[in-house]
């Protein structure tokens, strides 16, 4: 029912690091003595830590000016770095898929309606505008986990149950985004939400500028703003040890979010077919039973008879129960498994350019110690691996935080769906057991 997919590599334009990753360190470049020794490039282009632009900023080659309202802050929580909190927090519904048609009803498309709690003002948009945002806000934030959206489809996409199901995956992909202190304040994002949808003109200024943002690949990490002062100073080691634990975290996690969606997966096909099938099956004999005691025609046995015959309908609804089910309960925890699968497939990427970072600072290191690398440009780099050590470190605590809120709310559903449909299995075999009390 659900595919894996993977997070597509953000590309680095022409407005990203200084230089294209891959070229020669050029001369001078980061104020280093021309005697000194330059830290080896990574060779595999298609790297994430290249292609993010992670490896020019931490090489000191991004350069561009950073405006106050660009400015992404880092800050000291309880739990260690965390992203500054939004001041303006804001949630969006996502209601009312509708089928529209334009070039004179040549082309049809679903349209989704979207209130933001901050405007009050609804928007339409279309899979493809969503789409169009994914792959902006994908390129722009290399060490931030974008939440995949539902899968496009080609056939099929105006059945009623495949947009409900879309509606539900993008309701749980809107709270991620609006719950995400950095993506909810995105501009991309706000262009997004409160662009009317009526002006053609506005949305494709907003677009133009989203893909002229120069505060990306290299650049985007110039817009870090990480604590200083005491307390402020990340342990590289403990970095490192932090982060593969995480790794670790998330691969078990993986693991072990496959195996629940096949298990809920089978099990709600059971539930559907086998199951619905048995106990109709049941209900099906004790009817040809009830119909087998009436041949008898005795009017004292006419209450058993009804009773057993009211016994059978009973195993009919529960089975009926059985099949209606998975929707309340399985298909929910599905949708959000799908989620998570999503931002687990991004963690590799955000983890290798952290990485990469850190090799950067023990090469240098190296480079010092051997008396080949001036401190000076060694302590630079170090500077801007902890840059993206904090954003990675804030990104793996946003996660948790979420997770926690999600996996809560989503098991608490799950198992007052499980009493609710219990309860009614009950109430149909009490009534049942109640009709012999006459006869």
């Amino acid at each position: 029912r659900y595919r894996l997919s993977t997070r597509s590599e953000p590309s680095l334009g022409p407005r990203g690091a200084g230089h294209p990753p891959g070229h020669p360190h050029p001369p001078g470049g980061g104020g280093a003595a021309k005697s000194s020794a330059t830290v080896s490039r990574n060779l595999n282009r298609f790297s994430t830590f290249v292609k993010s632009g992670g490896e020019a900023f931490v090489l000191g080659e991004a350069s561009g000016f950073v405006k106050d309202g660009d400015k992404l802050c880092v800050v000291l929580g309880p739990r260690g770095p965390e992203w500054q909190e939004n001041p303006y927090p804001f949630q969006c519904s996502i209601e009312d898929p509708t089928k529209q048609t334009k070039f004179k009803g040549m082309k049809s498309y679903i349209a989704y309606k979207l209130v933001p709690s901050h405007t009050g003002q609804q928007v339409h948009r279309r899979y493809k505008h969503f789409d169009w945002l994914y792959g902006r806000l994908a390129e722009k934030f290399p060490v931030i986990s974008v939440p995949h959206l539902p899968e496009k489809q080609a056939t099929g996409r105006f059945e009623e149950d495949f947009i409900s199901k879309r509606r539900k995956g993008l309701a749980w992909w809107m709270d991620h985004m609006c719950s995400h202190p950095v993506l909810a304040q995105c501009d991309a994002f706000q262009h997004f939400l409160t662009c009317p949808s009526t002006d053609e003109k506005a949305w494709k200024q907003g677009k133009r500028k989203a893909e002229k943002d120069e505060m990306v690949g290299a650049n985007f990490f110039l817009t870090i703003s990480v604590p200083t002062g005491p307390g402020a100073n990340l342990d590289l080691q403990e970095v490192e040890s932090q982060v593969d634990g995480f790794k670790a975290f998330t691969k078990k996690m993986d693991e072990s979010a496959l195996q629940l969606n096949h298990t809920a997966n089978e099990f709600a096909r059971k539930q559907v077919t086998g199951f619905k099938k048995e106990y109709q099956k049941v209900g099906h004999s004790f009817k040809c039973l009830s119909q087998a005691f009436e041949l008898d025609q005795q009017a004292f046995s006419a209450g058993l008879n009804q009773a057993i015959a009211f016994t059978a309908e009973a195993y009919d609804a529960i089975g009926d129960l059985f099949a209606d089910q998975p929707r309340q309960d399985l298909d929910p925890v599905m949708d959000l498994l799908a989620l998570y699968q999503g931002h687990l497939a991004n963690f590799p990427d955000i983890i290798h350019v952290q990485k990469g970072a850190l090799t950067k600072v023990k090469e240098s290191k190296r480079h010092v110690e051997e008396g080949k690398m001036e401190l000076q440009k060694a302590e630079g780099i170090q500077e801007r691996c902890n840059i993206i050590s904090f954003a990675t470190l804030a990104e793996i605590n946003h996660f948790h935080k979420i997770r926690v809120r999600d996996f809560k709310s989503q098991m608490q559903h799950f198992l007052q769906q499980q009493i609710l449909f219990f309860q009614k299995v009950t109430q149909k075999l009490e009534e049942a057991l109640h009709k012999y009390d006459s006869v």
